[in-house]
């Protein structure tokens, strides 16, 4: 019914930029409030970025001033934007959403996980 598919991820130096993106895919209406969040290899699962659906954000201390997460909502798309990268933020990068979607006449809504994407920042 509905996917949220991640891309863009890759290999950057240190103090690059990179910007990845998550497509909800389907019958879908709209994206709610939505989330990136991260896994470092053997560190639990943080959450990086929030974005509501009045684009208020939220920015995890530590990526402050590097990362921004704008939305389009025309192409159910949301990305992050990350600038002055470190080595630290190496680590498979997940989407979370809130879908609004359709099924057969019925509206619904449910929350969705992309399969993640890998953010490796190395020299």
């Amino acid at each position: 019914q509905v996917q949220l598919v991640e891309s863009g991820g890759g290999l950057v130096q240190p103090g690059g930029s990179l910007t990845i993106s998550c497509t909800a895919s389907g019958s879908v209406l709209f994206i709610d409030a939505a989330n990136w969040y991260r896994q470092a290899q053997g560190e639990q699962r943080e959450l990086v970025a929030g974005i509501k659906n009045d684009n208020t954000t939220t920015y995890t201390d530590s990526v402050k001033g590097r990362f921004t997460i704008p939305r389009d909502n025309a192409q159910n798309t949301l990305y992050l934007q990350m600038n002055s990268l470190k080595p630290v933020d190496t680590a498979i990068y997940f989407c979370n959403a809130d879908v609004k979607y359709e099924v057969g006449s019925y509206d619904c809504f449910s929350n969705y996980w992309g399969e993640g994407i890998q953010v490796t920042v190395s020299s």
